[in-house]
């Protein structure tokens, strides 16, 4: 007979629904949901109500009460939970029930939390994540990795803007939304594990359509690497684009941010000192980087007279992303409360929308795999990243 007292139903899409009578499991399987933020239903069989079988993102079922599923209907996001991973017949059950993955506990409860988190989520591929760097000080990134961010939200995608560097000064600032109200980077300084995605992006400042986490002027706090991967994991999770502002000195937390960093522009004057600076950076960077590309910029008063780009990228050794040209009326623009690349047809929001255009393109790359049987939950690792 199927449970007709439910433990509840969470998240915005709903929470899993666990199949057990193993009483003990099922206070471990309850347990892990609430660590998720979770709230899952609860059946001994096969629901009997049209839909409660093929509604939940995740079912998750017990060993014991396997056999009576074989007759279910076949649908994604089923878990098969036992104690012994090794048993030849938990994985037998698990082919005859349709089961995506196999998992014993204990050790498989950290990577169940996030299942369960990310089928609550909702979520799907994973934020496109640019870093943004200056090879020198003054080089501009914080106003380019604005623009991409603005240029980003204003063609429609979902656009979070992280500010990594926290001698800069703020991105709230150069957005122009200091006094908006949301959380800044010293409310996150505590986060281990795991953030919710939805709960991250909502806490925010929302700032010309986009979401936007700075740095406050009163606070001294240092971010410690573990709350700057969970921070960065949530954002990746939320899915569309995230622009990451970055320092030039890595420190651990920039390295922790820089890992999940899908491309990395490394903004360059041009002059032959700024090259020169420009390398030892790059030099840092490409130990926890694998793909970084050089932004030509326009130095002001040297219109034509700097270095060629293809030049900057020759010595640099690094592939080229583009060539920004200088932008008069930029600093006052930005001393007004312009946000930088509102203006869509000047040199540094057309660079932007090349720069989105190109990467549409290519596209993704992501997506789900599949395979012809159920995996097995990985095992726990306790250097794995959020």
């Amino acid at each position: 007979m199927p449970s007709e007292q439910p433990v509840g139903s969470g998240g915005e899409h709903g929470g899993p629904l666990i199949v057990t009578e193993d009483e003990t499991l099922l206070d471990d399987l309850v347990r892990l949901c609430a660590a998720a933020g979770a709230l899952p239903e609860v059946a001994h069989g096969l629901p009997a109500r049209k839909g409660e079988w093929e509604a939940p993102p995740l079912v998750i079922v017990g060993a014991d009460c396997a056999r009576r599923l074989r007759g279910a209907p076949r649908r994604a996001g089923v878990l098969l939970a036992g104690r012994d991973e090794d048993d030849p017949e938990l994985w037998r059950r698990a082919v005859a029930l349709g089961a995506e993955g196999v998992l014993a506990l204990p050790d498989g409860e950290r990577w169940l939390v996030d299942r369960i988190a990310d089928a609550v989520e909702g979520v799907g591929p994973p934020a496109l994540t640019v870093g943004v760097i200056g090879g020198r000080g003054g080089a501009g990134a914080s106003t380019l990795a604005g623009a991409l961010a603005l240029t980003a939200a204003r063609t429609g995608r979902r656009t979070l803007l992280v500010d990594g560097d926290p001698l800069g000064g703020g991105l709230d600032v150069l957005l122009g939304g200091e006094k908006e109200k949301g959380l800044r980077w010293p409310a996150f300084a505590e986060s281990r594990g795991r953030v919710a995605c939805g709960a991250l992006a909502e806490s925010l400042p929302r700032l010309h359509s986009l979401r936007v986490l700075s740095w406050d002027r009163d606070s001294d706090v240092v971010i410690p690497p573990p709350a700057m991967r969970a921070v960065m994991a949530a954002a990746r999770r939320r899915g569309g684009v995230v622009v990451v502002d970055l320092p030039r000195r890595v420190d651990e937390a920039a390295a922790e941010a820089l890992a999940q960093v899908d491309m990395g522009l490394l903004l360059v004057p041009t002059e032959l000192r700024a090259v020169a600076a420009a390398q030892r950076v790059a030099s840092s960077l490409q130990r926890v980087l694998g793909d970084l590309r050089v932004v030509a910029c326009e130095a002001p008063g040297r219109h034509g007279n700097g270095l060629p780009p293809d030049e900057i990228a020759r010595l640099m050794g690094l592939p080229l992303a583009g060539e920004v040209p200088w932008e008069a009326g930029l600093s006052a623009e930005l001393a007004r409360g312009v946000p930088p690349g509102a203006q869509p047809r000047g040199p540094l929001a057309r660079f932007c929308a090349g720069f989105w255009e190109r990467v549409a393109e290519r596209g993704d790359g992501g997506g789900p795999g599949g395979g012809p049987g159920p995996e097995r939950a990985p095992a726990p690792c306790d250097g794995g990243r959020a």
